[in-house]
This record gives structure tokens, C-alpha cells and sequence, in this order.
């Protein structure tokens, strides 16, 4: 599991860097939620690192 939770970091800081080194300044809503997006990925990923998080998810889902 934790391979995936690594493409998800790396996704995010692809995200980020893509979202900050855009070249058209038109697109500045699209720019701010590509970073946004890629700062979730981050946040989500540390999270899904940290002990414990597997059973605060399958709380929130109801899983048992």
C-alpha cells in the first residue's frame, strides 16, 4: 500500500511544480487549482503515512 501512497506524493509535487511554472498568465483559476489539487495529493499522502490512519478511513466509510 505504501507504493501507492508514494505516487500520490509524487503526483502532487508533479502538480505543483506544473501549476507554479505555468507559462500563460490567462489561466490563473486553472493554475491556482492545479496547485491546490496538488497540495491535497501531498496532505492526503502524509496522512495515509501516518500510524493509525487506516482505521480513521474505515471509520469514516463505515467499513468494518
Amino acid at each position: 500500500m505504501g507504493v501507492w501512497y508514494f505516487l500520490i506524493l509524487f503526483v502532487g509535487l508533479f502538480l505543483i511544480f506544473k501549476g507554479l511554472f505555468m507559462k500563460k498568465q490567462s489561466l490563473l483559476i486553472m493554475k491556482i487549482g492545479i496547485v491546490f489539487l496538488g497540495l491535497f495529493c501531498i496532505s492526503f499522502s502524509l496522512f495515509m503515512f501516518s500510524p493509525g490512519s487506516a482505521e480513521i478511513i474505515s471509520d469514516l466509510l463505515n467499513w468494518e
